[in-house]
């Protein structure tokens, strides 16, 4: 029983007092997801593909890699080293970016790469979460929200300018 219990909770037990540690992997879980939420919500408002709850798992596993490159082992040493999870991350997201990139018949309309950026982003912002890094997590997330939200209204509102002076033809 005491195996069972040290692979279920290995990291946690060495330590006499494990609910601090607990309580910061939690915080920095829900940072995450509540981060990818809000990038998540904004996608999913605009209709696209890739809404709320693709954000928020990818921000979850962002900071679960995180997490685990930074935990120590049974030793209490680190074990990692976070530039190389932070650089897997970075590539093989890629991945998931690109099955959300479409190319239309007409040869110069791509559809998809602002979902596949903002997948992209909510990595980074789960990485920096999961790093402990939750100020610049925001700081991420709120310029993202900013470019994803305000900068499109102005483009729309740009857009609708450039129509209304385009006289109809006949």
């Amino acid at each position: 029983m005491d195996f069972l219990q040290e692979e279920l909770f290995r990291g946690f037990l060495h330590d006499p007092n494990p609910w601090p540690h607990l309580a910061r992997v939690a915080i920095r879980l829900f940072v995450a997801i509540l981060l990818g939420g809000i990038l998540g919500y904004e996608r999913q408002h605009e209709g696209k593909t890739a809404g709320l709850r693709t954000h928020m798992l990818v921000a979850l596993a962002a900071a679960l890699f995180a997490l685990v490159a930074i935990a120590p082992d049974e030793t209490g040493k680190s074990t990692s080293d976070l530039s190389r999870v932070i650089q897997g991350v970075a590539a093989g997201i890629g991945f998931l970016g690109a099955g959300a990139i479409l190319k239309w018949g007409d040869e110069h309309q791509v559809r998809g790469l602002t979902t596949a950026a903002g997948i992209w982003l909510t990595a980074a912002a789960g990485l920096a979460a999961g790093a402990g890094r939750h100020v610049l997590a925001f700081l991420g997330v709120l310029s993202a929200w900013f470019i994803l939200d305000t900068i499109h209204r102005m483009e729309l509102r740009a857009k609708r300018r450039a129509e209304s002076k385009i006289p109809p033809t006949q």
